[in-house]
């Protein structure tokens, strides 16, 4: 059985180190939400704001940090009155280029995700998204942004219009010049000769099997199309117990087929040396470990320490430069207040 899984994931790799791809400056725009440049201005607002949340303490940079790697550092996300989630806060920074959102994809773009958390009970809280949009319509800064994001609208204070001004926001995060990206360019010496061992072994062992494309998270799929794996793809390893890798069933929660049962939203490697804890549960706390928990669950490889820390090197080198994020000053609401609710 262990053969022809490999042979199955070998059997696609080709020659996978050319379909590493330099990660580009722009993001994909959808024809239904072009940027503009108050509409990503009102998305940055809204982004910032933790009045959008039930107790008025979690906006979506609390679990997703634009002033760091984009997650909150935390084995799995923490939101109102310091409930816990099941899962780990993916990074949002080049969230754009994924082609679905969250661990188990369950939103097909990033205007879906961005409804997800107001209304969700362990997140922000909020009742309903109409909630969230009386809260909106208090504020007369947000409702004069509203209209002239979107002023075609004959009633632009909506649910469907937040989410479009998050997303806009969402897709200038993106983190080009990485040292591999400057090597895709053209600069060889941008990369150590540590990082193109990397570079090279994770292509033999047979991680670019997934781990292909510019945010290295699958080629060939179509905005709304996930790239969904097994985690783990080999059981029985002693990472099954260790790291609780298989409580957690992944797509299989959203479809309820038996098929997607462990399947994942293959995640992105670009800057993964800053995003730890690591996988769905957060359970693995440094990257060397990562290495080698993918390398024996999914190809029932056992690397070298020397082949762990050249691939290590090669991540590492998929770090990308930040745009200077300042934060937004927030609409306020003059001799009246916000009261949150218990």
């Amino acid at each position: 059985m262990k053969f022809v899984q490999m042979t199955l994931v070998l059997s696609v790799i080709l020659s996978s180190a050319s379909a590493m791809e330099a990660l580009p400056k722009a993001a994909p725009v959808p024809a239904d939400n072009l940027q503009t440049p108050i509409k990503i201005e009102l998305g940055k607002a809204l982004y910032f704001d933790p009045r959008l949340s039930k107790d008025g303490t979690v906006s979506c940079n609390s679990c997703h940090n634009v002033m760091a790697g984009g997650e909150d550092g935390r084995p799995v996300g923490v939101g109102i009155m310091g409930q816990r989630g099941g899962r780990g806060s993916p990074t949002v920074w080049n969230a754009a280029f994924h082609t679905v959102q969250f661990w188990d994809g369950r939103a097909a773009s990033l205007e879906e995700q961005a409804k997800g958390p107001l209304t969700n009970p362990v997140e922000m809280g909020m009742e309903s998204h109409d909630a969230v949009m009386e809260r909106v319509k208090r504020l007369p800064g947000y409702v004069a942004m509203f209209k002239r994001a979107f002023p075609k609208d004959k009633e632009p204070v909506t649910i469907d219009n937040l989410a479009k001004a998050i997303a806009s926001f969402e897709r200038t995060l993106i983190t080009p010049d990485s040292p591999f990206d400057l090597y895709k360019r053209g600069n060889k010496k941008a990369l150590s000769a540590a990082a193109l061992r990397g570079m090279k072994l994770v292509d033999e062992v047979g991680c670019t099997a997934c781990h292909t494309g510019v945010n290295f998270a699958g080629e060939g799929f179509k905005m709304g199309e996930g790239n969904y794996q097994p985690f783990p793809q080999i059981t029985g390893s002693k990472f099954d117990k260790q790291y609780d890798l298989l409580s957690d069933k992944g797509r299989y929660e959203v479809t309820k087929n038996k098929e997607d049962i462990n399947k994942w939203r293959v995640p992105t490697w670009q800057n993964v040396a800053i995003t730890a804890p690591y996988f769905q549960n957060g359970k693995v706390k440094t990257l060397d470990e990562a290495v080698r928990v993918m390398a024996k669950t999914q190809l029932d490889a056992d690397l070298t320490e020397d082949q762990v820390k050249d691939i290590v090197e090669f991540l590492n080198a998929l770090t990308g430069k930040f745009p200077k994020i300042t934060a937004p000053q927030l609409p306020l609401l003059v001799n009246d207040t916000l009261t949150p609710e218990k």
